[in-house]
């Protein structure tokens, strides 16, 4: 008997009476069924607000990273749970490898965002501070600080583990509790991985809630503070962006939607080079991989006219070879669509197009033939290619997209119309192009950049690495223009930023850097009776401060400099050349005025510094000349605690040092920030 599923809302399950039945897409076989009773929505907002962004403002960004990376490590151990369940989507293990493993390595990336480039509180302080007035009294600056809402996540089928992590790690991590919606077709996969997150006892209580079905009246209840993500189609987007309670309470929202996107062979690759197999190939592995139901897979391969019979010999070719059927058949490669449903779309979808205008080159009538038992009642589709000779004059291979394995070859005839057909898919998530032409590359990728989320050159050298076509991944942006939904997901902390609300701060630099926990100039230091390199963690305090003692640049000083470093540049040496110069004299290496710098302030003894491991921000400001005395301010300016203990179990934490260098006339002439590992006291 298929079991109901539970949305899990104010930390119980709820639901017991079974409603719609869910079914595999291998065999037509009841998977589960989703609950009918109704969700008190009104409840789960309170407890996501009350409970969980309580507990949530308990923790700091380094703790939150941390517990993203404990959850990735326990989705890690219990993966192969999932994969059981996830082979009822249809997919085969390495779809399923995509969504589950790639999920949880979302979760890792995300903590090591927040590990290596957030602060320890719950503030990040967007700098440089900028003076406002013309006396240093008056400066402004700018600060993110978590929202104090909810975030709604609304997800599609095709990736029920993935699609609901990597929208949850980036605003777990900006300190919003989440509530996640899954497309109810594949909801048991999430269902099954939430299930796993609450036994981990990982999260705080209130940072997760699972809804299994309709969202109700759950976004009438949202506020200003809060914000809605959707992953899905065009159309569902454009309906919720105009949700009357969205638009009157100004609520972010964020889609990413389905879109047309394209690949593109440049003219400079013919059928024997490397480079024209590697098209073939890309558009063949974003047919098959999770049987095309990929927001970002290839629908457009736009190709140059006189190459459109071999591209389509090749791959006719490599698509007879895919095996489709139960994946857990030996050697099948493609399994199935989602759903029935899904497959009675992209059936219709395809008839639209032959009837628009395309021709088929490789379908069902190519010897399809599922493998496996029962599969007859599976949601099956043959892979399907399509070919338009006058795409220009076909509108609907612009517009109707059959979310499934179908891709439409278009012929183009030089550069500009291959740049224009780009464009009329009106905005896509990803693009290819396929060149080994550095010029062409130069020439098309930025003319297509403005309607593409994403772009992704591949050649012979890039491919020995690449992730290929339709792989987002956590650290660049995924999302785009126009059709594609208008949003931005990952990015990198960019992710994080979106669920964090920016405010401009003006006062004194000394009430700025009170605010904001860091150092900013001009505000007050404290000159401290030991060197601050001498104190632990955990007694440095924000504007501890020492001012060194002088030292005169002489001639000596560049010509040692010169003789360590080999640079013998002509303003350090050469003293009519240097006359000519904008400087009018010689002057000292730049690099020599940092290491004087550095041997003016270092603490040379054992001490818990332990470590200089890079600068930040490092200017030049001014020349130092022979003659000229310098002197260094050092300050601290940011600590990080990152909760981590060397081999002999002493804490740790990461300093940032404001460092000004100055001239006899008190001119800065350096400026930089010097990080350092710092130990704790032990304990």
């Amino acid at each position: 008997m298929p079991a109901t599923l539970q949305s899990y809302i104010a930390g119980q399950w709820v639901g017991k009476q079974g409603a719609q039945t869910l079914r595999s897409a291998i065999n037509g076989a009841p998977v589960a069924h989703t609950h009918a009773e109704a969700i008190d929505f009104e409840h789960a907002v309170h407890h996501a607000r009350k409970v969980g962004l309580t507990n949530l403002m308990k923790l700091d960004f380094q703790q939150r990273a941390e517990r993203l990376k404990a959850l990735a490590k326990y989705l890690g151990e219990h993966k192969e749970s999932l994969y059981a369940v996830s082979a009822h989507t249809g997919a085969t293990r390495a779809d399923s490898w995509v969504d589950i493993e790639g999920g949880a390595g979302t979760l890792f990336a995300y903590s090591g965002i927040g590990s290596n480039e957030l602060p320890s509180g719950n503030l990040v302080h967007e700098g440089p501070a900028l003076p406002l007035g013309k006396k240093g009294g008056f400066s402004g600056t700018h600060i993110l600080v978590p929202r104090g809402g909810v975030a709604v996540h609304i997800n599609a089928f095709n990736f029920p583990v993935w699609g609901l992590l990597e929208k949850f790690a980036p605003s777990f991590l900006a300190g919003m509790p989440c509530i996640g919606k899954p497309a109810t077709s594949t909801s048991y996969l999430t269902e099954a991985a939430v299930r796993l997150i609450v036994q981990s006892g990982i999260l705080p209580e209130g940072s997760l809630q699972l809804v299994i079905g309709s969202t109700g009246d759950l976004l009438d209840r949202l506020q200003g503070c809060d914000v809605v993500t959707f992953t899905g189609s065009a159309d569902t987007a454009a309906m919720l962006r105009v949700h009357p309670n969205v638009v009157r309470q100004s609520i972010p929202f964020n889609a990413e939607a389905d879109s047309l996107n394209c690949a593109i062979l440049a003219a400079d690759v013919t059928p024997d080079m490397e480079e024209f197999d590697l098209f073939v190939k890309e558009v063949a592995r974003e047919m098959t991989v999770k049987a095309g139901q990929k927001c970002t897979a290839i629908r457009r391969a736009i190709v140059p006219r006189q190459h459109m019979a071999a591209v389509a010999e090749k791959l006719r070719v490599r698509l007879s070879k895919t095996v489709v059927g139960d994946p857990s058949v030996e050697g099948v490669r493609m399994g199935a669509l989602a759903s029935h449903a899904q497959q009675a779309d992209v059936a219709e979808r395809v008839t639209m197009l032959l009837k628009a205008g395309t021709t088929q080159v490789f379908g069902a009538s190519d010897g399809f033939a599922p493998q496996g038992v029962g599969v007859s009642e599976g949601a099956f589709f043959a892979p399907t290619l399509l070919m338009c000779d006058k795409p220009f004059e076909v509108d609907a291979v612009h517009d109707v997209e059959a979310f499934g394995p179908v891709s439409t070859l278009m012929a183009y005839d030089d550069v500009d119309e291959a740049i224009a057909l780009a464009a009329r898919g009106k905005g896509s998530l990803v693009a290819t192009l396929v060149t080994r032409d550095v010029q062409t590359a130069a020439r098309v990728i930025p003319a297509v950049a403005a309607w593409h989320g994403r772009l992704h050159i591949l050649e012979r050298e890039a491919a020995v690495e690449s992730t290929g076509h339709g792989s987002p991944l956590p650290f660049l942006k995924h999302g785009g223009p126009g059709r594609a939904g208008g949003g931005e997901e990952l990015g990198g902390l960019r992710a994080v930023k979106h669920y964090l609300q920016r405010a401009a701060v003006q006062g004194s630099p000394s009430m700025l850097a009170a605010v904001t926990g860091e150092h900013v100039r001009g505000a007050a230091v404290r000159d401290t009776p030991a060197h601050p390199f001498r104190s632990h963690f955990e007694d440095l305090q924000i504007g501890d401060s020492l001012l060194t003692h002088r030292r005169t640049v002489t001639e000596a000083d560049l010509v040692a400099f010169g003789g360590i470093s080999g640079d013998y540049f002509y303003m350090h040496f050469d003293d009519i050349a240097a006359k000519k110069s904008a400087f009018g004299k010689r002057i000292a290496h730049g690099y020599f005025v940092l290491s004087a710098a550095a041997g003016l302030f270092v603490s040379p003894a054992p001490g818990p510094v332990l470590a200089n491991y890079g600068l930040d921000s490092l200017r030049f400001v001014k020349p130092v000349g022979i003659g000229d005395t310098i002197q260094a301010r050092i300050t601290a300016k940011r600590k990080t605690d990152r909760n981590k203990k060397d081999a002999n179990g002493v804490g740790q934490g990461v300093v940032a040092w404001d460092v000004e260098v100055t001239n006899q006339l008190g001119e800065v002439v350096a400026s930089y920030d010097i990080l350092t590992l710092v130990a704790k006291r032990a304990a």
